[in-house]
């Protein structure tokens, strides 16, 4: 996984460097993004045995769902842009495969990227980024047979993406994307560790962007 995170950055690195800058923006250019956001997690979870239960790979699994985003950003030149996104703390409830329901976690996930945006004489825009994510993990109720279970507080990893932006005026955008984030924890109970969980969340957004 590390290897295909180093490849597909160096692709991202190549093709933002391999076309050439437009003029630059004008300075102290922001824009910020209101939009619905569908949170996917990837749900692969290590094989591990508790309660004399083999548990299978991917047992541990994490509530999908849609959630609200707003993206401040800064545009450094026409195409080279930062963005940093941000939502309110979600709860999500966790999930054993033949066990049920674990309890619930809640997480504050903002991510701060570098966007490269591709120019053309059209109003449609495609884009790519690249950069990292931070994520809390708060306010963990998890237990499985009265034993309570723990989390990471937080994870870091690399946040990769690409979308499209339409613009309507000068002022007024549509704006879709989707971002895959680097996102695990290990799983402990009493100290010793179950299993590590592999969320890595696809990030599905859409909505409006007003610039000034």
């Amino acid at each position: 996984m590390k290897k295909q995170l180093t490849l597909v950055l160096a692709a991202l690195v190549a093709a933002t460097t391999s076309v050439p800058f437009a003029q630059g923006a004008e300075p102290k250019t922001w824009s910020i993004k209101l939009r619905a956001a569908f949170l996917e997690t990837a749900d692969d979870s290590d094989a591990f045995s508790a309660l004399g239960i083999d548990f299978a790979e991917g047992a541990v699994s994490v509530e999908d769902k849609l959630i609200p985003e707003i993206d401040i950003t800064y545009a450094f030149t026409e195409n080279l842009l930062a963005e940093l996104v941000l939502t309110t703390p979600q709860k999500h409830s966790v999930f054993l495969s033949g066990v049920g329901k674990l309890g619930s976690l809640e997480h504050l996930p903002p991510t701060l990227s570098l966007v490269y945006e591709f120019e053309n004489d059209s109003a449609f825009v495609p884009y790519v980024s690249g950069g990292l994510n931070f994520t809390w993990i708060t306010n963990k109720r998890l237990s499985v047979a009265g034993i309570p279970l723990d989390l990471e507080d937080s994870s870091v990893g690399v946040a990769l993406g690409a979308g499209f932006r339409y613009d309507l005026n000068e002022k007024w955008k549509l704006d879709g994307s989707v971002k895959w984030i680097d996102l695990e924890s290990d799983v402990t109970a009493g100290g010793a560790k179950l299993t590590n969980a592999q969320l890595d969340p696809l990030l599905w957004s859409f909505g409006a962007t007003w610039s000034f």
